[in-house]
C-alpha cells in the first residue's frame, strides 16, 4: 500500500499499487501535456522573435544598401555638374577667344573665306555630281544583277520542275536505267578511241544470286587483263524503306566485285545530293571495301581513266607475273603428272601387295588344312596298328578266361576234335 497525502486538506489516505501507479500516471500524462505546450508556445515565440529579426536586419542592410547608393549616385552627380561646368566655362572661353581672333582677322580675310566658301561649294556640287552619278549607275548594276539572277533562278526553276516531271513520269527501274544509259552512252562515244580493247557491257550473270549493273575489262594484245571495275548505278528514285546513303549499297557491290572477281568497285550515285563530300569529285572508300570509290555521273569517264593509267604502268609487271604463273602452272602439271603417277604405282602396289598376302594367307589356310590332314591319317594309322597288334595278340585262352561257359564249350570242342 503507498500513501498519499493531499495538498489542499493535508490528510493521508492509502491507495493499493494498481490506484497508485493509475494516479501517477495520469499526474505523468498530465505533467507531459503541460511541458510540451509550455515548450511549443516558447518555440513559437523564439520563432516569432527570430523572424522579426531577421526582417529587421534585412530591412536594416536594404536601407544601408540603399543610402550607401544615394550618396554615391550623389557624389557621382555632383561630380558630373562640377566637370560639366568646368567644361562648359572651358568651351565658353575658347569660343569668346575663338570669336576675338575671327574679328581681328575678319576684315583681312573676308576676300579668303568668301574664295574657299566658293570652292567647298563647288566641291561640294561636284561631290554631289558624283554621287547622284554613282548612285545611278550602282542602280543600274542592281537592276541588271537582278535580272540576270531572276533570269538564272528562273533556269533553274524550269530544270527543277523538268526534273521533278521526268521523275513523276518514270518509275524507279526506269530512272536507274537512264543513269545507265547516259554512262553506256559516255563510254560508247570514246569506245573506239580510246578504249579499244575494252569490254563493257551489262552483267547478265545471275548464276551466282547476284549481279552488278557494268562489268569492264581490258587487256592487252597478249591477253594479259590490265583492269576489271564491277560497276553499280544509283539514281534518287532507287532508294528504298531501308537503303537511302550511298552507304547502304557498298556492301553489295563489295559482294558482286569478289564473285564476278574484278579488281575495282565503283559506285555511280546521285543519292544524298545534298552531300558535300560527294559533290566534291571522286571520293575513295577504300578504308571500307578494298578498292572502291564513289562518284557522280560527270566523273564516269575519268575514273576509268585514272584506274585505267594507274594499271598500265603495272602492265609490265603483270606480264611478269603472268609469265612467272604459266611456269608455276608447267610445273605444278609436272609435279602433279608425277604425284598422280606415284598415287597410281602406289595404288597398283598396294592392290597387289594385298592380293599377294591374300594368297599367302589362303596357300597358309590349305598347308594348316593339309597338316590337320595329315595328322589325322597319321592318327588313323596309328590306331591301326594298334587294332592289328591287338588282333595278333587275341588267343582262345584270353578270349574265354573268367568265362566258365566258353571255357567249357571250347573244352568240349577240343575233345570232340581229339
Amino acid at each position: 500500500m503507498n500513501e498519499i497525502i493531499c495538498p489542499h486538506c493535508k490528510k493521508a489516505f492509502k491507495v493499493d499499487e494498481a490506484g497508485f501507479a493509475d494516479i501517477l500516471k495520469q499526474v505523468r500524462d498530465q505533467q507531459f501535456d503541460k511541458d510540451l505546450h509550455d515548450r511549443l508556445e516558447i518555440a513559437e515565440r523564439e520563432k516569432a522573435s527570430a523572424v522579426k529579426l531577421a526582417e529587421s536586419n534585412l530591412k536594416n542592410t536594404l536601407q544601408e544598401e540603399l543610402a550607401k547608393k544615394d550618396k554615391e549616385l550623389a557624389e557621382l552627380k555632383a561630380e558630373n555638374d562640377r566637370n560639366l561646368a568646368e567644361q562648359l566655362a572651358k568651351k565658353e572661353s575658347e569660343l569668346a577667344e575663338m570669336k576675338s581672333k575671327l574679328d581681328k582677322a575678319e576684315v583681312e580675310q573676308k576676300l579668303t573665306v568668301a574664295e574657299a566658301v566658293k570652292k567647298i561649294e563647288k566641291e561640294r556640287d561636284e561631290l554631289a555630281g558624283d554621287l547622284k552619278s554613282k548612285t545611278h549607275e550602282m542602280q543600274l548594276q542592281e537592276v541588271t544583277l537582278k535580272d540576270k539572277y531572276e533570269i538564272e533562278l528562273k533556269s533553274k526553276d524550269e530544270m527543277i520542275e523538268r526534273y521533278k516531271d521526268m521523275k513523276l513520269k518514270l518509275s524507279t527501274k526506269m530512272v536507274g536505267e537512264t543513269l545507265e544509259q547516259h554512262c553506256e552512252i559516255e563510254f560508247n562515244r570514246l569506245r573506239a578511241t580510246a578504249f579499244q580493247n575494252a569490254y563493257f557491257e551489262k552483267d547478265n550473270d545471275a548464276k551466282s544470286g547476284n549481279k552488278g549493273d557494268y562489268i569492264y575489262r581490258e587487256t592487252d594484245e597478249a591477253g594479259n587483263e590490265i583492269i576489271s571495275i564491277m560497276f553499280e548505278m544509283k539514281n534518287e528514285g532507287d532508294e528504298t524503306a531501308t537503303k537511302k546513303k550511298n552507304d547502304d549499297f557498298l556492301a553489295k557491290l563489295d559482294k558482286d566485285r569478289t564473285e564476278k572477281k574484278c579488281e575495282y568497285a565503283v559506285l555511280v550515285s546521285l543519292l544524298e545530293a545534298d552531300n558535300e563530300l560527294y559533290n566534291t569529285g571522286i571520293i575513295d572508300v577504300s578504308h571500307k571495301h578494298p578498292k572502291m570509290y564513289v562518284i557522280r555521273p560527270q566523273f564516269f569517264i575519268p575514273i576509268i581513266t585514272l584506274l585505267r593509267n594507274a594499271a598500265m604502268s603495272s602492265l609490265k609487271y603483270k606480264a611478269e607475273l603472268a609469265l612467272v604463273r604459266n611456269q608455276n602452272i608447267d610445273i605444278t602439271n609436272f609435279e602433279d603428272n608425277i604425284n598422280e603417277f606415284k598415287e597410281g604405282f602406289a595404288r597398283n602396289f598396294d592392290l597387289a601387295s594385298r592380293k599377294f598376302k591374300t594368297a599367302i594367307d589362303e596357300i597358309d589356310k590349305t598347308i594348316d588344312h593339309l597338316q590337320k590332314t595329315k595328322d589325322a591319317l597319321l592318327s588313323s594309322e596309328n590306331n591301326l596298328r594298334l587294332a592289328n597288334n591287338k588282333a595278333e595278340d587275341l588267343t582262345i585262352k584270353k578270349l574265354t578266361r573268367g568265362n566258365p561257359t566258353m571255357t567249357a564249350k571250347f573244352e568240349d570242342l577240343s575233345d570232340k576234335t581229339e
